[in-house]
Order: C-alpha cells, then sequence, then structure tokens
C-alpha cells in the first residue's frame, strides 16, 4: 500500500526517523538506564523495538498500559508512575506472573496498594511540578509505613516535567540539579536501589537518576523539536486538502485534520512551508505560501504534542517515504 491510499486523517511514522531516534537513545542510556515510557506511544509493536534495543523496563500511566503490555509478554518489570486508589486490576497482573511497581505518596495509596495486590511500590517526591508525590521530607516516613504494611520499596521516583521544555539549555540544566537535590535527599530517607525520574527534555541534564523514563523522543513533536535535541521528527498526520480560497487576506487552503486528530495543548500543528491559521474541529486552515497545492493534495503535519495526538488515533502506519510497511494498532487507548 502506498501512503496516499490511506484514509485521511492518519498517523504515520517515518521508519528510519523511528529507528535513528532510538539509537541515538540507546546509545546515550543503555539497557536499564532506561526506562521507556509508553504513554508517548501507547503502541506494543513499538516497545518491542524499544526493548529489542535493549531497555527491558517500562514506564506506564495507566493500568491499561500494564494490562496491555503485560498480555503482550513486555511485563517483566513495569513502573506505574501514577498513584492509584483501586490496585486490584494491578494486583491480578502480579498474581499472573507480571512485574509491576506502583508510585504511592500516601497513606491512602498504600492502603490502595495492600489491599489490591501488589507487592512493590516507589516513593512519588514533589520535586517542583505541582501534580502528585509527597513533599520529600515525608518520603522516609511514608516508606517506614509501606514497609510495615509488607510491601516492598524499590526506592523513589520524582517527575520534573515542569523543567523539560525550560529555554535556554543551561536554565534547564540548572533547575534539574536543583529538583534532583530533593530527589536524592529523599531517596537517602527511603532506601533502596531505584531512583527513577526525568524525561526526553533532561535526559542528559538528569544525571542523579538511577533510571530515565523518556518516551517522545522515539516519535518527537514539534515543541521538543525546539529544544535542538538529537532526534527527528517521526511522527506526521497525513491529510488530504479539501479546499483553497483566495480572499483580502490572500489564498488560503484547508486540511482534513483538526482537534479531533491533534493534542493542541502545545500549540498547533505544523505545516512545513506553510503557514497554520488556526484549527476546529475537522479542519485546519492555512496560507500555503510557496507550497504547489491543490485540492486533493496530501500533505503531512507535526504535531506540537505527541502523546495526546497518538491517544486519538486507532493505529500509527510505519511507512518509508510513500510506501507503508505495517500498521501498528495504538492498543493501549484508554484505562
Amino acid at each position: 500500500m502506498q501512503v496516499d491510499e490511506l484514509q485521511t486523517p492518519a498517523l504515520l511514522v517515518e521508519r528510519s526517523a523511528l529507528r535513528a531516534n532510538l539509537d541515538t537513545m540507546s546509545k546515550a542510556l543503555p539497557g536499564e538506564r532506561l526506562r521507556p515510557h509508553v504513554k508517548a506511544h501507547k503502541c506494543t509493536a513499538l516497545a518491542r523495538w524499544q526493548r529489542d534495543n535493549g531497555h527491558p523496563g517500562f514506564t506506564c500511566a495507566t493500568i491499561r498500559e500494564a494490562e496491555v503490555m503485560a498480555g503482550a509478554g513486555l511485563g517483566g518489570d513495569l513502573l506505574l508512575a501514577n498513584e492509584v486508589l483501586d490496585a486490584r486490576r494491578i494486583g491480578k497482573l502480579v498474581a499472573d506472573g507480571a512485574r509491576v511497581t506502583v508510585a504511592v505518596d500516601s497513606r491512602e495509596t498504600i492502603a490502595a496498594a495492600v489491599a489490591g495486590g501488589v507487592r512493590e511500590v516507589v516513593v512519588d517526591v514533589d520535586v517542583g511540578l505541582p501534580r502528585c508525590g509527597c513533599p520529600p521530607e515525608k518520603a522516609g516516613g511514608l516508606a517506614e509505613l509501606a514497609r510495615r504494611s509488607g510491601l516492598e520499596v524499590r526506592g523513589v521516583m520524582g517527575y520534573e516535567g515542569h523543567l523539560m521544555l525550560v529555554q535556554p539549555a543551561e536554565n534547564r540544566a540548572r533547575m534539574t540539579r536543583e529538583a534532583m537535590v530533593l530527589l536524592t535527599g529523599a531517596a537517602a530517607q527511603v532506601g533502596g536501589d531505584v531512583i527513577s525520574a526525568g524525561g526526553t527534555g533532561t535526559y542528559l541534564d538528569n544525571t542523579c537518576a538511577t533510571e530515565i523514563q523518556a518516551g517522545s523522543y522515539a516519535l518527537m513533536d514539534t515543541a521538543y523539536g525546539e529544544l535542538g535535541l538529537p532526534f527527528d521528527q517521526a511522527l506526521w498526520l497525513l491529510g488530504t486538502v479539501i479546499s483553497m480560497s483566495v480572499g483580502d487576506s490572500g489564498t488560503h487552503a484547508v486540511v482534513d485534520v483538526g482537534l479531533k486528530a491533534l493534542g493542541m495543548d502545545h500549540g498547533p500543528p505544523t505545516i512545513p512551508g506553510a503557514a497554520v491559521w488556526f484549527c476546529s474541529d475537522e479542519h485546519t486552515t492555512f496560507a500555503p505560501g510557496d507550497l504547489d497545492i491543490r485540492v486533493g493534495d496530501r500533505i503531512r503535519l507535526a504535531p506540537a504534542h505527541v502523546d495526546p495526538t497518538v491517544a486519538l488515533h486507532e493505529a500509527m502506519y510505519l511507512v518509508d517515504g510513500d510506501a507503508v510497511a505495517e500498521r501498528w494498532p495504538v492498543d493501549m487507548r484508554g484505562w
């Protein structure tokens, strides 16, 4: 099949760019130094490529992700880097032979882990992102409570997500070091071997963590692309130009890729060589600029945020230029 035969909008992944991104990251963070975050792609076929590149453990954001990973034979060491108050589905995975470690940050989440049949946890520490995580000074007490409750405490995790897109790079590096002082201090109280943190934006800056939870590096988006990281844009939205008009503002065109196909929290998509005006439910309106296009042509858009974009699609198509090599289900969608 050729790309032009696909119904649009369609999610495309350039094979060569994906392979280069995986190889670049594996050289920087080999083996267990990287715990790839599957929330970025929600695709077990892509996760297998990451495993085959030497990374045996994975990070998950949802119970559904952990269930599908385990069902696909990729459940040897999963970290659910999120708090849950009903851990029974995780307990079933553990009972069936998967290894799933769960993040805890309170008495309530520890109790839920015990009640659900979880055996291993990490203490989630707030390192500056106002989301989940306990204050660093309370991490040791929570670890003691978890152990008294019969859980094994593997260590700590802390996500400096508020720093991923900070520019300039030297500020991002400095702020990451400051955040990791909080996490390593908590780790000294908690014990265990694991200090899990980091992401695509800080994967080189975060030298304190024993494992980095990067995920977006594999497919990339334009928000991370602005940082000058050594990863190529592998993910594209294929669309069809469905309308063109000439008005007072010049020529504009409309492609059938809109809000229902794109994650927009980091901004609009990019069309190389054109100027995007705005997105609506099913459309992106743009000025073609120097692009020689007409109604019926296929064009590619780069999303600004990979994770929510992928989650809107049932499948992604691995492509070599204009040739479709494989259809990969986005099989970890949902909760």
